[in-house]
């Protein structure tokens, strides 16, 4: 689910510039001391006494409230402009998300909320959440000498362009210090015409701008960019890219559906409970489905990829299921046709059934990362506005999953617009996602299903922090 922005990067400027350009100061010790006439003295005469002094404490507050952030950012020069310009604030992730170490084990407590998936997938997951609405502000300071190494991950799908930026904390976890999502419909006809619309390169290219400015105003230490099924199947998916470099300077590879896999059982890997026995984890996206089967019945390595026995890429997603059954007025029969054709790909995997007896006991259960199980998650707890740490990692029962997706039937599209969980971005998609749903829960019967806020961003970073020994010797300083 698309998070909305985390930046928070706008600059703190520490003074309030007068008529003449100049930062008046505050500090106690022009306090008392009689001011020397002059142009601007002259001004301030002509304000009444009660109104200075206003200005003044606010001035004051302002510069408190930033010191309890702790950011040292330093303030720009009178009249300099933000760096990131008002497009990168734009769908950011949330705040709250960014000021988190994401890859442990999540809490069960609410926090600051995460935007709507609606608001926050257009604004941007992002990301940020982007969209900055809630949440603690958290404004990154510039980099010191000693930081951390900054890592950085970017994945363009189908439906979505999400960025996270991160530095390594305790072993196998990280902090998120920036973050970018935004719906871009990237995939948007090409079921029926084989290749990526104008339209949708141009939301993509915007889009993957704002990312551009956020990764050149940090020292990367190392990065991942990379663009899964849209690209992958579209004939002109590389020619988009090259435009895409040309445009922003960003060089993103394309990965295979084995990768892509992998990269979203590595993002969830501190979900899985030390007594699990056996995963069937699935990433429901825009264009592709991946499923991966996992078994933990041996010896388990703390690298859950290792444990993957099977894998298959679906090719199918809430984009292109929706453009071919309907996404917007979706009966029941139209409904179970979607099931019925997603469980026709399935029945010719012919790793499905590699756990064998292990599937259906206590201790195998689902595990979920998309817009599909989250926005399922958030109607299931009656969200005002998403809240990602009390979505992430929550547990859902059988009858829970069925609930939801009868509520969902039967609401007609304006009612999902309406649900501050989905709204106007997946209204006509969300339906999509429960019929994939439904036909994995068929295939591979659980009583419980872990929902996940994370997958091939948060695989990225594990994966580069790992093989940068970011994690060994206590090499880096911890974050502040």
């Amino acid at each position: 689910m698309d998070d909305p922005d985390t930046s928070g990067n706008a600059p703190h400027r520490g003074g309030h510039p007068d008529e003449t350009g100049d930062e008046r100061r505050t500090s106690g010790g022009d306090r008392g001391q009689p001011r020397q006439p002059g142009k601007a003295a002259t001004r301030e005469r002509a304000v009444a006494p009660s109104q200075t002094h206003r200005k003044r404490r606010k001035r004051k507050r302002g510069r408190k409230v930033f010191a309890r952030d702790g950011s040292a950012v330093p303030a720009p020069q009178a009249g300099a402009k933000d760096p990131q310009g008002p497009a990168a604030h734009a769908g950011t992730e949330n705040r709250a998300h960014a000021a988190v170490a994401t890859h442990g084990t999540p809490q069960s407590s609410s926090g600051a909320a995460d935007a709507p998936s609606a608001g926050a997938s257009s604004s941007g997951e992002s990301a940020g959440a982007p969209n900055g609405r809630n949440g603690a502000a958290a404004y990154p300071r510039a980099p010191r000498p000693g930081d951390q190494p900054v890592y950085a991950a970017l994945d363009l799908g189908t439906n979505n362009c999400r960025l996270l930026v991160a530095v390594p904390t305790r072993p196998g976890q990280f902090r998120v210090i920036d973050a970018f999502s935004r719906i871009v419909r990237l995939g948007e006809g090409l079921t029926a015409t084989g290749r990526l619309g104008d339209a949708a390169m141009a939301r993509a290219i915007d889009a993957l701008a704002v990312c551009a400015t956020k990764l050149s105003l940090r020292e990367i230490r190392m990065k991942r960019l990379i663009a899964t099924e849209a690209c992958r199947s579209a004939g002109n998916g590389e020619e988009f890219l090259s435009r895409v470099t040309e445009a922003t300077g960003l060089e993103l590879e394309i990965v295979d559906r084995e990768t892509e896999a992998r990269l979203a059982v590595s993002g969830c890997g501190s979900l899985v409970e030390p007594d699990t026995e056996a995963v069937v984890l699935f990433d429901i996206g825009g264009g592709s489905s991946e499923i991966a089967l996992i078994d933990l019945s041996g010896e388990r390595s703390p690298h859950l990829a290792r444990h993957i026995v099977s894998w298959t890429s679906l090719p199918v997603g809430v984009v292109s299921l929706a453009e071919r059954f309907g996404g917007r007025h979706v009966t029941r029969e139209v409904f179970d046709d979607m099931v019925a054709d997603v469980a026709r790909m399935l029945n010719a995997f012919e790793g499905r059934d590699r756990l064998g007896r292990l599937v259906g006991g206590g201790r195998f259960h689902l595990l979920g990362t998309s817009g599909t199980v989250t926005t399922l998650a958030g109607v299931y707890l009656g969200l005002e506005r998403y809240d990602r740490k009390r979505v992430d990692g929550l547990w859902l029962e059988r009858a829970d999953v069925d609930a939801m997706t009868e509520r969902l039937l039967g609401w007609d599209f304006a009612a999902r617009v309406a649900n501050p969980c989905i709204g106007a971005d997946r209204a006509d998609l969300v339906l999509a996602g429960c019929a994939i749903l439904e036909a994995i829960r068929q295939v591979w019967p659980s009583e419980r299903l872990r929902v996940a806020d994370r997958g091939l961003r948060e695989g990225i970073l594990t994966e580069l922090m790992a093989s940068d020994g970011a994690w060994r010797r206590n090499r880096w300083r911890s974050a502040p």
